[in-house]
């Protein structure tokens, strides 16, 4: 038995050939609803799941507290920088060597970079952890102008100002952070 030979194929383009895209489309199960009432674009979309669903809750105002932390740290951080002397007499009216407080500002450079970069992302380890790095240092901080301010014996108006808005700091930070880490009630 002689096979016939076959006729010449021709190639389809189905990217111009909207029903047949249409056709391939729906025997790969992309396009259509799911059970959800998900529109999946793709099979990997499908088989990853649509990360809409795990989207973060994000509690009333985060973003504009990381925001307005980032400037905050990065302002005190260049006046560190720019000028030690007169940031430490303004608020321990006492004078000190330059080295100390731009120390000071270089670490407060690097925790504003840690603050800029949680507040473009949406993961929520990672703003758990850029609010954890602020509370820590607003603790830290509260810690040592304390014992400094002790065995100094000395308490000016800018040292208690700011004393006062560490620890006000501290609680608005924990207080995001808390509310980011609790779950959220399922409907």
């Amino acid at each position: 038995m002689a096979s016939k030979p076959h006729p010449p194929l021709m190639k389809k383009h189905s990217q111009t050939d909207l029903v047949s895209r249409l056709k391939t489309r729906k025997v790969l199960g992309v396009g259509g609803e799911d059970d959800d009432g998900e529109v999946h674009r793709s099979k990997i979309s499908q088989v990853l799941g649509n990360e809409i669903k795990f989207a973060l809750r994000e509690p009333n105002g985060l973003r504009l507290w990381i925001l307005l932390s980032a400037v905050m740290f990065t302002a005190a951080a260049l006046v560190a920088l720019a000028f030690p002397n007169q940031l430490y007499e303004v608020i321990f009216e006492l004078t000190t060597t330059r080295i100390s407080i731009r120390l000071y500002g270089g670490a407060l450079l690097s925790i504003s970079l840690i603050l800029w970069n949680g507040l473009y992302t949406a993961e929520k380890a990672i703003i758990q952890w850029t609010l954890l790095t602020e509370a820590f240092y607003f603790g830290v901080q509260f810690l040592v102008t304390s014992v400094s301010l002790l065995e100094m014996g000395v308490l000016s108006n800018g040292a208690a100002l700011l004393l006062l808005s560490e620890v006000v700091f501290l609680l608005i930070t924990l207080s995001y952070y808390h509310q980011l880490g609790r779950r959220t009630k399922k409907i």
